[in-house]
């Protein structure tokens, strides 16, 4: 997809972060927007400020781990705009350590992280094979290429979305499909993924961190609050979509680090030494 001009892009997560930011580069190139999200003021708020802006865009309220909702969602794409060419399955949450996460609290983060991204795939694309043109996009990240301490929820969802990615494009090659998909990849960044909770079932709000927990979710909000702007991350989005690239590594350098560690792990050497702080720098 050389021109996102005239085209239209489904964003998931499009109120906020990265999935904004995306939005408003697609929109200054020239692309429809449908934006999705569950915070339905948010959203609104969004919609209205793009609009003013001069975008064309479309808001839908949507629960990403609800197949119904997520085909409310493509039915109200192809209403407003006629068909759907770019799907940015980006809605995400973190939450939760390995060791002291119930089991509701992993419910919760894979609904989100990987039943979200399923949804949007087996709803969107049907569509893009048909037409046979169109890319989808799949937000994981660096921690779906190397484990983190107290993140454990989070980095098995973003494991499942890197592998469910890869597949997806071995696929689409053996069809000679053109269509393309990438996998986001990125390292700490700006966002309120750390404030995920606001989103939280009620069951979940009510219980109490334990210490632990505690501090796993102090050091992942100061490393969130130190990483790089969402503007970076969404040029970097919109420009694989343009030249239809499968790794979005915006912190490339930490990217390819994580997995040679991992490699020499693998063969003997040491264990990868983690630093949160390192992973939300370029």
């Amino acid at each position: 997809m050389k021109d996102v001009s005239g085209k239209t892009a489904v964003i998931t997560g499009g109120a906020s972060g990265i999935g904004r930011a995306t939005a408003e580069v697609l929109a200054s190139r020239g692309a429809n927007l449908v934006l999705a999200d569950i915070e339905a003021p948010v959203l609104a708020e969004t919609v209205a400020q793009l609009a003013a802006g001069g975008a064309e865009v479309t808001g839908v309220v949507t629960d990403v781990t609800n197949l119904d909702s997520v085909h409310g969602l493509r039915d109200a794409a192809l209403a407003a705009y006629g068909a759907v060419h770019i799907v940015f399955n980006n809605a995400g949450v973190g939450g939760g350590t390995t060791i002291s996460s119930s089991p509701a609290m992993w419910d919760w983060v894979l609904g989100v992280n990987i039943d979200g991204v399923v949804n949007g795939m087996t709803t969107f694309l049907p569509l893009l094979l048909e037409q046979n043109e169109g890319h989808m996009v799949n937000t994981a990240s660096l921690a779906g290429l190397g484990g983190v301490p107290g993140m454990g929820p989070y980095c098995a969802s973003k494991f499942a979305v890197v592998g469910m990615s890869e597949s997806l494009w071995y696929e689409l090659g053996m069809l000679g499909s053109n269509v393309h998909c990438s996998v986001l990849c990125p390292g700490f960044t700006k966002t309120r993924i750390h404030e995920s909770e606001r989103n939280m079932p009620d069951e979940l709000k009510s219980v109490p961190l334990d210490p632990f927990s505690e501090r796993a979710g102090s050091m992942a909000k100061q490393a969130v609050e130190g990483g790089i702007e969402v503007g970076i991350v969404a040029d970097a989005v919109a420009d694989a979509i343009v030249d239809e690239r499968f790794w979005i590594l915006t912190h490339e350098r930490v990217a390819l680090a994580t997995m040679r560690q991992r490699l020499a792990w693998m063969e003997g050497g040491q264990p990868p030494r983690i630093d949160l702080g390192e992973a939300g720098r370029r």
